[in-house]
């Protein structure tokens, strides 16, 4: 009976059997252009995959008017780096002292007045 695996996605992979692995490992030991890289060099040929983050941000939902969105995406990749450019540009200019009532420190105001 033939070993199979299932994948992530559902596929489900055949394994060789022992005398079709010796085979298999016979064939590529005889190809003189066959390199088997070790351990170390397999690391390096991971794939690096998404680059890490800052590590400082927050994943929420947000809605947005479209035609904010489109504008945004209209001006390429990284249309949500810019968003957050934007956002946190937008903060810094309203930056206030918080008083000691803890009152939102005029945000309100400011965003009604848009």
């Amino acid at each position: 009976m033939k070993q199979t695996v299932k994948t992530r996605s559902g596929r489900v992979l055949v394994l060789p059997t022992p005398a079709e692995d010796a085979a298999i490992a016979a064939g590529i030991a005889q190809d003189p252009e066959t390199y088997e890289p070790n351990t170390l060099e397999l690391g390096m040929m991971r794939r690096p995959g998404r680059p890490l983050g800052s590590g400082t941000k927050t994943q929420i939902t947000l809605r947005l008017d479209a035609d904010v969105v489109n504008q945004f995406k209209a001006s390429g990749s990284g249309w949500q780096t810019r968003i957050n450019d934007a956002l946190k540009s937008w903060v810094k200019m309203h930056a206030c002292t918080h008083d000691r009532s803890g009152g939102a420190c005029g945000l309100s105001q400011s965003v009604n007045s848009l």
